[in-house]
């Protein structure tokens, strides 16, 4: 069986956005037509196309801006007209006239913005003031071109806020509960959100979709790599040590290790000549204390994560009384081994959960991290389902056999699209458009 090539460049799909902008431009012309050709459709079609954004809220925002600017621009405009042509007939000639007026004009529309509170309109407000200010005022009808340069830049308002806003019919199953893993499941090859799973995993959860991630990584990592995602349920992090709320910057739930029981980890782990990150929860920061060491990597890994404006790093021992919602180790491979191997001789592994894995960033070298027993991505799914009562969980994951969808590693654009399906079935019930 032959395999499939990959194209050393790779082209994205043609997007929804660009077929809708497409249609809008169309039905511009369409309406060009009905009206004769009294209007002039380009500047519907930018209007159009200004309105045409990836998320409703945006095209409303872009819509009233738009609309905002037309009607100032068109008022100062056609102000403009009652004054120049009485001053070009008595006392300066065309362009004295225009040089005079036109920016002192300039003036007023930028301040009405302001005094108005749509300083955002401002470039649209001058675009329109100008067109009919400096292009159209030797017209044979100038106040004709006003009202058509109004009800053009409408026209293409309305088009584009109903194309975009367009969907079929559909009925929204809002209870299925999605989980779906972070990397090699959701995001690409690059560690990123494509184009398309951002938009559309934006819009299905703004409609109403129960939808999280599962992740071994901290909330930090999540909010680092999913930056623009509005999560509204809280996401499972720490391979289900915590339910942390993004949009409240809290942990809702935690699986911890109690400080007595931390206190012996520190103790053996001191005894094996190792260092660890103890991550814990304090007020809702995450902080990491650690301790000094000579090795390049452990040096490199402190330094390059504590940059981030989601992490606390303090170099101190743990305090009394804190509890710990994991430990990391990062080390040689020979050495994180050795204390594995130690750990389960001691009976720790029995206790408590303990990973050991290598490193995909730092060849050579290996995690180990400890947690509470019960902290695991099942425990947290379970009491996540109990809290929204919801009675269907669909899970996404690599490893075959383990979840409900299997996604092979860079194909996280197949998961928003199962999402989409199993949520949005085409149906008969008609949605709100706007």
């Amino acid at each position: 069986m032959k395999q499939r090539r990959e194209h050393p460049f790779p082209l994205p799909p043609i997007g929804l956005r660009i077929i809708k902008s497409a249609a809008a431009v169309f039905f511009c012309y369409c309406i060009d037509l009905l009206r004769a050709d009294r209007g002039i459709v380009f500047y519907s079609q930018l209007a159009a196309l200004w309105c045409m954004q990836d998320y409703m809220p945006q095209t409303r925002k872009n819509a009233s801006q738009r609309f905002t600017g037309t009607c100032i621009g068109a008022v100062f405009g056609l102000v403009t007209l009652l004054i120049r042509q009485p001053l070009e007939k008595t006392l300066w000639e065309e362009g004295v006239t225009g040089a005079v007026v036109v920016p002192c004009m300039i003036v007023l529309v930028l301040y009405t913005t302001v005094l108005l509170d749509q300083k955002q309109a401002s470039y649209f407000s001058c675009v329109v003031y100008l067109s009919i200010a400096v292009n159209h005022m030797t017209d044979a009808d100038p106040y004709l071109f006003v009202w058509n340069r109004f009800l053009d830049t409408v026209i293409g308002i309305a088009v584009g806020v109903a194309v975009n806003s367009f969907r079929l019919p559909r009925v929204q199953d809002r209870g299925i509960l999605f989980v779906t893993g972070l990397d090699d499941t959701l995001l690409n090859s690059e560690h990123s959100l494509s184009p398309y799973s951002r938009v559309e995993l934006n819009r299905i959860i703004e409609d109403g979709a129960q939808v999280t991630v599962a992740t071994m990584q901290t909330p930090a990592s999540i909010m680092e790599s999913m930056p623009d995602i509005r999560f509204r349920l809280p996401v499972i992090a720490m391979d289900g040590a915590a339910l942390y709320d993004i949009r409240e910057k809290r942990y809702v739930y935690s699986y911890v290790i109690s400080y007595e029981c931390a206190s012996d980890v520190i103790g053996f782990l001191r005894a094996q000549g190792m260092h660890w990150f103890a991550n814990v929860i304090v007020d809702d920061l995450l902080v990491i204390y650690y301790q000094d060491s000579e090795d390049r990597v452990y040096r490199e890994l402190v330094r390059k994560l504590r940059r981030s404006p989601y992490r606390n790093y303090v170099r101190r021992e743990l305090p009394e009384g804190e509890d710990v919602v994991y430990f990391m180790l990062l080390d040689k491979k020979e050495r994180i081994a050795d204390v594995y191997r130690a750990m389960e001789r001691a009976g720790y592994t029995g206790r408590l959960k303990v990973l050991f894995y290598d490193s995909q960033d730092h060849p050579g070298y290996a995690y180990l991290k400890i947690y509470n027993h019960n902290a695991t991505k099942e425990n947290m799914i379970d009491h996540l389902r109990e809290s929204l009562s919801v009675e269907r969980v669909v899970t996404f994951g690599s490893i075959e056999g383990r979840y409900t969808y299997t996604i092979a590693p860079g194909s996280g654009d197949q998961v928003v699209r199962i999402i989409k399906r199993l949520y949005e079935p085409v149906g008969w019930r008609l949605r709100r458009f706007w």
